[in-house]
């Protein structure tokens, strides 16, 4: 299959962190509607009844939607595992074009709270999982970039806002996602001689997901949200950019839709319009 301007991403190969619910299984949906092969990491082999969606079901709705899937049941916190996910994706599908790293853990608990367990967690997932990912998809990433393909790492991360209020609020969980971000920071410099392109793209309000419901607020904080939509949307600009040209940025979702020529976001809102919109952490008002 090859691309094409209508389709930029068909026949692209994309590897995911997660990707059994929420935002991305909608970006990788977004990808999988052009025809793209779709690689996901994901745990979720078997129902959660807090958390809707496994690797299986995600993987059969991207099929549906027109990508080819390979699903992947590891964890991004072993080596071994995720080396052999890139390995058999290239294995499978020639090679790799984008990286999304999406898998996250969170817990907003104050310093004396959190269990050091917890912290662990999100180091380990958000950090060295985005960290390894990316690491080990750089020779792929660089055969892309001489094939002429529009390699991209997109890592779901906030901008690095050194306002105190976001380290005092949850430092151990603003920690792991600045992590994150520093990833990218470092790996836009570091690939920027490859025509790799870089970025961090992070959602201006909360987002309708199971995380934002069961850790964030309940419905109240759903109804005030817009969907999962947008952050796809708005992904999918990224990742279609010229990646020499798009590298080393902290993508607003709403800003990218914008440049876009998408104004009107009225169709993203998860709930009540008369509701007012909740900023997500890591953005100022």
């Amino acid at each position: 299959m090859t691309t094409s301007v209508d389709k930029p991403l068909a026949g692209k190969t994309m590897i995911m962190s997660g990707g059994s619910r929420g935002i991305g299984l909608a970006i990788a949906l977004r990808a999988a509607a052009e025809g793209a092969n779709i690689t996901l990491i994901a745990k979720t082999d078997t129902p959660n009844p807090k958390l809707p969606g496994t690797i299986h079901t995600a993987a059969a709705e991207l099929e549906a939607a027109g990508g080819k899937v390979l699903a992947f049941v590891g964890d991004v916190r072993n080596d071994e595992s995720v080396a052999a996910a890139v390995a058999q994706t290239v294995e499978k599908f020639g090679g790799i074009d984008i990286v999304v790293n999406n898998a996250s853990a969170i817990d907003l608990s104050k310093t004396d709270a959190v269990a050091m367990k917890k912290y662990d967690l999100m180091q380990d997932i958000n950090v060295r999982g985005t960290f390894l990912l990316s690491k080990l998809s750089i020779p792929s990433l660089r055969e892309s970039a001489k094939a002429g393909r529009n390699p991209h790492i997109l890592t779901l991360s906030p901008p690095l806002n050194l306002n105190p209020k976001w380290a005092g609020g949850h430092l151990a969980y603003t920690m792991a996602k600045y992590g994150m971000s520093l990833t990218t920071l470092g790996l836009a410099e570091e690939l920027k001689g490859d025509g790799i392109g870089v970025n961090s793209l992070w959602p201006r309000t909360t987002i309708a997901t199971a995380a934002v419901r069961n850790l964030l607020g309940g419905d109240a904080v759903v109804n005030a949200s817009r969907t999962p939509d947008i952050y796809a949307d708005a992904a999918y600009v990224v990742l279609t950019s010229p990646a020499t040209e798009a590298t080393g940025n902290f993508y607003i979702d709403d800003e990218v839709l914008a440049a876009a020529g998408v104004t009107d976001l009225e169709k993203y809102r998860a709930g009540d319009p008369n509701v007012d919109l909740v900023t997500d952490i890591f953005l100022d008002e």
